[in-house]
């Protein structure tokens, strides 16, 4: 139990990192592949996560059926923009999904770069997804 505690710490310090790194970043969401959210930063308030985490989980998968149709297979990143922010979803290697939501006026290219090193860091915050083998 204590491994997941310092797991869940670790994960939050990188959340509140990343949303403190660019200015404009309100939140940031980490959830399961299956939906199910695994941390957030220290912005998110009350069922907020759970909130964001069942709406980004079905942009995803509306994003993985994308690629999927369009031939490139593999999903790396969706952006929304809507009238007063935008959300990114990314998707982390070990099959979980990192959302963070912004501002209308920050700065989009600081962001998608600061998602990208999350990212590419994750695999030390996060504890891995197996998948189900495939016959």
């Amino acid at each position: 139990m204590t491994h997941a505690l310092a797991t869940a710490d670790k994960l939050t310090a990188a959340l509140d990192t990343l949303v403190d790194r660019v200015p404009g970043a309100e939140y940031a969401v980490v959830l399961s592949s299956d939906g199910l959210p695994l941390g957030w930063s220290r912005t998110v308030e009350g069922d907020q996560a759970e909130q964001v985490a069942g709406l980004v989980s079905g942009l995803h998968a509306f994003g993985q059926a994308t690629a999927r149709v369009c031939g490139t297979a593999v999903l790396h990143q969706v952006v929304v923009q809507m009238s007063r922010a935008f959300v990114f979803v990314a998707t982390i290697r070990s099959g979980a999904i990192l959302a963070v939501r912004l501002r209308i006026d920050a700065d989009i290219a600081d962001m998608a770069y600061e998602v990208a090193l999350f990212v590419a860091r994750a695999e030390r915050d996060l504890p891995v997804h197996l998948e189900p083998a495939r016959p």
